[in-house]
Parts: structure tokens; C-alpha cells; sequence
């Protein structure tokens, strides 16, 4: 077991909690008995303060324990779950700042309960490793809590876009809009814009590749005009932000830290908003929920008013609607189907104020087709290419009091069909907000999160049968029998 400077800190200031605790000893009377004041002493306890020998030796006598035992690198039993946590690898991983919880917290709690917390530790490991979920994986999920604790509004990031907009006099809406953006690129950063990526055999599933050697953004020039766009101001926030952990590719190849993934999500939002104004944003959904009924014309013309792809706009909304309409309780989804493949995968979600159905944790289940976020991809057959096709549908979920209004965004391009969405728990808030939510020409359905948990028996476009469900309810009637026998 390596240990490094932070790590000795640690186990010495645990080593003197847990023999002040074992002596029954007050941080105040330990104090009185050393000379050392209490703020010093709980600064040791926490690992951010390693103390001269002169004052080890002084509270190695208050608690009547060797000074080589406290400052020895032997770790006694109780402790040593504790010093391999802190040691491992795991620990580096851990963004635990960016949550607001710094090591000694973490160890404040650990010492509290160290063989609980250390088997509590080590089955979040286990279950981890058991799932195959890798460090990535991790990265990505702890990325979307960080954005589920802030509501995904980040307030510095909008204003720094909102500030860029008006201090170069960009026109979002402007067919212009590229040039505007390679040029603030090439004579505020010397960065060169080439659409000359598809050119590269290796690089073809790749809408980008920043060369930071020759100071060169390479764009696949078979993206559309909103994808470009979006591409070129996400550059323009690595820049304006000075970001140098970040990932040089549009698609991560290797997570290298959460730092990293951090940076992209950031730049990611910047783009988002220097593209779509909030409140520009924020006048035209207060127009569109004051429709008394539903048009998903007015909900396109309102996109098509953006350079932005129907995603970035979608994802947008998880930004504003909770922020400035108080619609909070809301998920974010989006599904894809690659021609190769005949079943659809959720490839991004987020959900604010709770994990709301539909979510993504299950392996190799089949989603339910009632979804309007599924059954939208088949009405893409007749959509033109590049083009993208809307819907809404109130969803109430099967042996649940939630019921959610749902829009849907479907868009089919070369390679693969994909929805996103947004659902909206259905609540006072929402029927005050939203004006056209009783409009009778919106469909209702009872749906379910994946075929095998359904027990719908007059499903009409079941993908599987309910295998998950049935085996739930042997397991429920074996336990009643149980009972019942234990009680006679």
C-alpha cells in the first residue's frame, strides 16, 4: 500500500480521534492537557494539518499512547480499510470537490463507523465491477448528478454567452453565422477552421477533431449547419474559457479524467447557450404554453428559428423550464436506432428532482413501444432526410399515481434514426403554466418502463414477454405462503 503526504495526514489525525475516543477525551480537554487549541487539534483530526514532533509527542503523552505508534506507518486493524480506501485508486477517481465534500469529510465519517462504512465502500466496488462499469461510466453518471444538484442551470456559463453575444455583435439567427464564428476563431485564437475531416478514412464517424499542434479545427463537412455551428462555438468556449484538460475529439474516445469530462460539459452548455438566447427561449415557450391547444407547427416553427440542431434546443429546455417556470420535476431523453441495429438504446437522460420513468438501467430489455419517444421513430419513414417530425402524449405509468406530459422531437439522418424528449410530471404547477395540457386532441396512454416488467396481458405492441414480471410475482406468492404457514 503506497501512501502519499495527504494519506499520512489522514491516518495520523484518525489514529489520534480514534485514541481520544477509545480514552473518552473532548477535543477541549485534550487542548487544555497539550497547549494545542482546539481549532489546531481538529485541523490534525481532518488530515489538513500535520503537526511538528515537538506537538505529536505532547498529544501522544495527553492520550498516553507511544509516539512511534502514532507516527508509524502501521496501521492497526480497525483502520486499515480506511488507509486502503484513501491509498486506491477509487479515491483519485472520486470528484468528491465538485460536490462540495473535501477528503477529511469523507474520513470524518469513515472514522465514525469504519467497518460499516469501509463493507458499505467496498459493495459499491463490488457492485460496480459486477455490472462492468468502467471508470468512464463513472465519470459520466457523477457528471449528470452534478448537473441534476444545480437543476442543469449554470448562471456564469449563460451570462459569459450572453456577454460574448452582445461584445462581438453575433446574429444567432443569421445564415452568416458561421463565418462570424471561424473568423472569431482565426483572429482571436489563430485557430484555422477546415471542413476537410470526412477526408481522413479513420476519422469518418467523427464530427470533429481539434489539432492543437497546427492550431487547426477539422469539421466533417457532411454535418449539417446547425451541427457546424455547434461544433464552432463549442471550440470558441474551450478558448474563451481556457481549457486545456479537455478532449480534442467531438466523440470521447478515452475519458482520461472527470475533470475532462467536466470541461466538455461546459463548453457543451456555452455552445448551447450562445445558440439558443435564453431569453429569447424563455419568450417563445411562454408563447407556447399559452396556446390553448397544442400545435406541433408552432413547436417547430419556434425550433427553426434557432441555428440548432432539435437535441440542443430540446436540451435547452432542461435549463430554462425549471429555472424560470418553475417546472422542475422533468426528465430528459434520448433514443437511438442505427440502421445495423432492430432495437433502440437510450443513449442520454437526465432527470431533475428525481429518477423519473423512463430511465436507463436495464441491460438488454426491450422499451415500452407506447413510449411516444419509440413509436415517433416509426413515423420517420415518410419524414424527409435532415428534417425532424414532433409529437406530445400524456403518459401515465402502469401501477403508478405519476402521469407526465411528454413532447417528442424525431429526426432521421444517414446513418441512424433518433428522438429526444422531454416529460413533464403533470402537476398543479404545470396545469397553471401550461395551457393546452387538457387539450383533447393530446393521446393518453398507460404505459410501462421495458416489456419485461409489464404486466399488461392486452398489450397490442408488446416487444417481449412480461419474463421479469412473472418470476417478481412467484417470488411474491412463494413469500405469502411462507407467512401464512409461519403464522398458523
Amino acid at each position: 500500500m503506497i501512501l502519499n503526504e495527504e494519506t499520512i495526514r489522514l491516518i495520523l489525525g484518525l489514529k489520534i480521534r480514534s485514541s481520544r475516543a477509545d480514552k473518552g477525551i473532548s477535543l477541549t480537554e485534550l487542548a487544555q492537557q497539550t497547549g494545542v487549541s482546539v481549532s489546531y487539534l481538529n485541523e490534525i483530526e481532518k488530515g489538513k494539518k500535520h503537526p511538528k514532533p515537538s506537538k505529536i509527542a505532547l498529544i501522544a503523552d495527553a492520550l498516553d499512547v507511544p509516539y512511534d505508534q502514532l507516527v508509524s506507518l502501521e496501521i492497526d486493524k480497525k483502520l486499515l480499510a480506511v488507509a486502503r480506501l484513501l491509498s486506491s485508486e477509487v479515491m483519485k477517481e472520486l470528484p468528491l470537490e465538485h460536490f462540495g465534500i473535501d477528503t477529511s469529510t469523507l474520513v470524518d465519517v469513515f472514522a465514525t463507523a469504519p467497518a460499516k462504512f469501509g463493507a458499505f465502500v467496498n459493495t459499491l466496488i463490488e457492485i460496480a465491477r459486477s455490472r462492468d462499469i468502467s471508470v468512464e461510466q463513472f465519470y459520466f453518471d457523477a457528471l449528470r448528478s452534478y448537473q441534476e444538484m444545480r437543476e442543469n442551470y449554470f448562471g456564469d456559463l449563460e451570462q459569459l454567452a450572453s456577454g460574448f453575444i452582445e461584445d462581438k455583435n453575433i446574429d444567432c439567427s443569421s445564415d452568416n453565422l458561421l463565418k462570424q464564428l471561424e473568423k472569431i476563431l482565426l483572429t482571436d485564437y489563430s485557430i484555422v477552421v477546415k471542413y476537410t475531416l470526412q477526408q481522413h478514412e479513420s476519422f469518418k464517424q467523427l464530427r470533429s477533431l481539434y489539432d492543437f499542434n497546427n492550431k487547426e479545427l477539422l469539421i466533417n463537412a457532411d454535418l449539417s449547419i446547425e451541427q457546424k455551428a455547434f461544433v464552432l462555438a463549442k471550440e470558441i468556449g474551450f478558448q474563451l474559457l481556457n481549457i486545456e484538460n479537455r478532449s480534442y475529439t467531438s466523440a470521447w474516445v478515452k475519458a482520461e479524467s472527470f475533470d475532462a469530462v467536466l470541461n466538455n460539459f461546459r463548453t457543451s452548455y456555452f455552445a448551447g447557450a450562445l445558440l439558443v438566447s435564453c431569453d429569447q427561449l424563455i419568450e417563445d415557450m411562454e408563447g407556447f404554453f399559452a396556446q390553448r391547444k397544442w400545435s406541433a407547427e408552432r413547436l417547430n416553427a419556434i425550433m427553426r428559428q434557432y441555428m440548432a440542431t432539435p437535441e440542443v434546443f430540446m436540451y435547452r429546455l432542461t435549463s430554462i423550464l425549471p429555472k424560470f417556470f418553475g417546472l422542475n420535476q422533468l426528465f430528459f431523453l434520448k433514443f437511438d436506432l442505427d440502421k445495423s441495429e432492430t432495437e433502440v438504446h437510450l443513449s442520454k437522460e437526465l432527470h431533475l428532482s428525481g429518477l423519473h420513468n423512463p430511465h436507463a438501467s436495464f441491460m438488454n430489455e426491450h422499451y415500452c413501444n407506447r413510449w411516444i419517444s419509440i413509436w415517433l421513430l416509426n413515423d420517420l419513414e415518410n419524414a424527409p432526410e435532415e428534417q425532424w417530425i414532433s409529437g406530445i402524449q400524456r403518459s401515465s405509468y402502469v401501477d403508478s399515481t405519476n402521469e407526465y406530459l411528454l413532447f417528442s422531437v424525431a429526426r432521421r439522418s444517414q446513418n441512424q434514426k433518433s428522438t429526444v424528449s422531454i416529460g413533464l410530471l403533470i402537476n398543479a404547477t404545470l396545469a397553471q403554466k401550461v395551457k393546452f395540457l387538457n387539450d383533447e386532441t393530446i393521446p393518453r396512454r398507460l404505459v410501462n418502463i421495458t416489456c419485461e416488467r409489464c404486466r399488461l396481458s392486452d398489450c397490442e405492441v408488446r416487444g417481449a414477454e412480461p419474463k421479469i414480471y412473472l418470476q417478481q410475482q412467484q417470488q411474491e406468492q412463494l413469500m405469502i405462503a411462507i407467512q401464512e404457514y409461519l403464522t398458523k
